[in-house]
């Protein structure tokens, strides 16, 4: 098993990574974790992955509870939310109690948000299935829910206890999930180490056939990278920043196409319009732009979207998090692949090329 730590000082956790859920008992002793355990997951995961899981759990001698809520990105919601809520009233918890989120980035959002606003936070576990879950959004501490049709509007900053990875649970994902949580690997190489996206680059192959020396060490490279960012700035008073690579287009052409493209095909969307942004600036040269599209297209991800409604897209984008007064903020490629900075820009017609540039 690979170990690593998030330093955040009186928050600090680590992470592991692991091919079965057999060391899980002993993390839980090592989190000094005593009070009642409830493992909240999703209906697909609920097929695939909760027996073997809660069978871990009763091995190494822990009872846990179960909550399964409805799948995917249009249940986390507040009315989900409530349901948690009330599931957990009726166990009668105290603050010693622990939330274990089995699942991907829906599952983990939602169960952290919930961990963190149950009786003013009790504590929380992340057990990531997906590839996007595993290298990007379980390690951190952004818990959230969608509102009113906007992504993870309202949420948290709010850190798991530890983070449990195992990458052998990616073989029950659908191919399309897999490769849409590549995006999220590729967008950990893009922005901090041109090495790593080589070696994604080269090895799409592997990946998508399942090869658990690669998925390991995919894993461990994408939480060090994510860890080194959170560590500096763990409430996204700046550097994080830089981790929102393609998600200010991304996040907007998810939420205008109603979440009808996952989460990671949106980021690949989102990072060609970077790139291309980039481009357009004089901030990167075009063989650095058709090399991250060729990656893309060569994992299956989307680098066009047809008929995308440009205004709509446009609009949408000032809903983000991110948004400094009327200035929309983008994370650019700086000379080189493995080197970003972050940008405000007011330029509406550069914008609007750009998002139409992805339906041409």
């Amino acid at each position: 098993m690979i170990k690593l730590n998030v330093n955040l000082q009186d928050r600090s956790y680590p992470i592991y990574i692991s091919t079965d859920y057999s060391q899980i008992g002993k993390c839980i002793q090592s989190a000094k974790l005593t009070g009642k355990m409830v493992l909240i997951t999703d209906t697909n995961v609920d097929k695939y992955q909760a027996e073997e899981c809660v069978k871990a759990f009763s091995d190494a001698g822990y009872e846990v509870s179960k909550f399964v809520i409805p799948a995917g990105e249009e249940n986390k919601n507040l009315d989900t939310t409530r349901d948690i809520y009330k599931y957990l009233l009726g166990l009668k918890l105290d603050r010693s109690a622990t939330l274990m989120a089995l699942g991907g980035g829906v599952v983990g959002d939602i169960t952290g948000f919930a961990a963190a606003t149950f009786l003013r936070g009790i504590n929380f576990v992340q057990i990531p299935t997906t590839l996007l879950a595993q290298s990007d959004s379980s390690v951190g501490g952004k818990v959230g829910v969608d509102f009113e049709g906007t992504k993870n509007i309202i949420g948290a900053f709010y850190q798991p206890k530890f983070v449990y990875i195992n990458v052998n649970t990616l073989k029950t994902l659908p191919e399309r999930e897999l490769k849409a949580g590549l995006a999220e690997v590729v967008k950990h190489g893009v922005i901090m180490d041109e090495e790593f996206y080589e070696y994604i680059d080269y090895n799409v192959h592997k990946i998508l056939n399942h090869d658990e020396a690669v998925l390991q060490y995919i894993a461990k490279r994408n939480c060090s990278i994510k860890a080194s960012v959170v560590e500096k700035d763990e409430k996204e008073g700046g550097l994080r920043a830089i981790l929102n690579f393609g998600h200010t287009i991304g996040h907007a052409i998810e939420t205008v196409m109603n979440f009808e493209l996952l989460h990671g095909e949106c980021v690949s969307l989102g990072m060609v319009g970077a790139m291309r942004m980039a481009l357009h600036l004089e901030m990167i040269d075009e063989q650095s732009v058709n090399r991250v599209k060729n990656t893309l297209d060569k994992i299956g991800l989307p680098t066009r979207l047809e008929g995308i409604d440009v205004d709509k897209v446009y609009n949408q984008m000032f809903y983000d998090k991110k948004i400094k007064g009327s200035k929309l903020t983008f994370v650019l490629p700086r000379k080189r692949i493995g080197e970003v900075i972050q940008c405000t820009i007011d330029d509406e017609d550069l914008i609007k090329r750009v998002i139409a540039s992805l339906g041409e």
